[in-house]
C-alpha cells in the first residue's frame, strides 16, 4: 500500500516508475513505504524551515487629535530564525497598501521573503488574490490557513498571532 501512494505521487507530476524502483530508492536512503513515515504538519515545517515564513497584522489604538484611530501593521516572521520584521502599518490597508508590502518583501536586493519559497498567511481579505498573484509571480506560494469546521471563523494562524500583546511563534 505504501509504493501505492509514492507511485501515485509521482504519476501525479508526469514521472512513471515502477514498483520496485520505488521500494528501492526509499530503501537505499533508509526511508520506509508511506503509511511508516512521520506526515504530520509539524514534520514539514522543521523539514522545510529555511524556505518558510509567516505573515499576519496586528492593530494598535492610537489616540490623535481627530479621535481614536485603528493601525494595521503587518509583518513577517522567518520560521527558521523566529526573527520578525515589520514590513508596513496603516490605518487604510488598502489594496494600494497591500501593493507595496508585496514590493517590500519580494525586492530583488533586501526583499524578506527573496530566501523564502513559501508564505503563510490566514484567510483575511487583505491578502486578495491579487496580492497572491504578484507573491506567486515572485516565486513565493502562498498557503492560507484553514477555516475552522464548527463557527467558520477562520483558524489563527500558528506562526503569527499566537497571542494578542506579543509576537511569538508556536
Amino acid at each position: 500500500m505504501g509504493l501505492h501512494a509514492d507511485l501515485g505521487a509521482l504519476k501525479n507530476v508526469g514521472h512513471r516508475v515502477g514498483r520496485s524502483t520505488i521500494a528501492r530508492i526509499l530503501k537505499a536512503h533508509g526511508l520506509p513505504p508511506v503509511p511508516e513515515r512521520p506526515t504530520s504538519w509539524q514534520v514539514f515545517l522543521r523539514a522545510h524551515w529555511g524556505a518558510i515564513a509567516g505573515a499576519d497584522f496586528f492593530t494598535t489604538e492610537v489616540w490623535t487629535w481627530r479621535g481614536l484611530l485603528t493601525y494595521y501593521t503587518v509583518f513577517v516572521i522567518d520560521l527558521a530564525s523566529r526573527r520578525v520584521h515589520i514590513v508596513g502599518s496603516t490605518p487604510h490597508p488598502d489594496e494600494a497598501f497591500m501593493r507595496q508590502v508585496t514590493r517590500t518583501l519580494t525586492a530583488a536586493e533586501g526583499g524578506w521573503l527573496v530566501s523564502h519559497r513559501v508564505l503563510i498567511c490566514d484567510r483575511d481579505g487583505k491578502w486578495s488574490a491579487p496580492v497572491r498573484e504578484r507573491l506567486d509571480a515572485a516565486g513565493i506560494r502562498v498557503v492560507r490557513t484553514r477555516f475552522r469546521r464548527r463557527t467558520r471563523m477562520p483558524m489563527p494562524n500558528g506562526s503569527c498571532a499566537r497571542s494578542r500583546t506579543s509576537v511569538c511563534m508556536a
